[in-house]
């Protein structure tokens, strides 16, 4: 199991006891210091059943200040999250072919 991860996020990391109390390994990626790569984002939308859209933070403000408004395509949308990946939804915890946004947290369960 792996948790994209931002200690700051109290959803982030009340996500990562859930996984911990559970007593699975889990690997920890923190992806403001190490985004993910085209091929591993798209990857894990697909595991999402998500669009690249539906994964922003649209309270950011730099999405207020370059995105709002604004149509991007998907490939758009991806390079903006790969760019800016303070506009990914966190935590988002995957598992083989599958992944789910920690909002709640206790989505997670799904994957337990």
């Amino acid at each position: 199991m792996e948790i994209w991860h931002n200690n700051r996020c109290s959803k982030s990391r009340q996500t990562l006891a859930i996984i911990e109390d559970s007593g699975t390994k889990v690997t920890i990626v923190n992806y403001l210091e190490n985004p993910p790569t085209k091929k591993e984002l798209k990857e894990v939308l697909v595991k999402l059943g998500m669009k690249a859209a539906d994964i922003v933070r649209k309270g950011e403000d730099i999405y207020k200040e370059k995105f709002k408004g604004k149509e991007l395509s998907e490939d758009e949308w991806i390079a903006a999250l790969i760019d800016n990946p303070k506009l990914i939804e966190r935590p988002i915890v995957i598992k083989g072919d599958k992944a789910v946004l920690g909002r709640p947290p206790e989505n997670v369960n799904e994957l337990l």
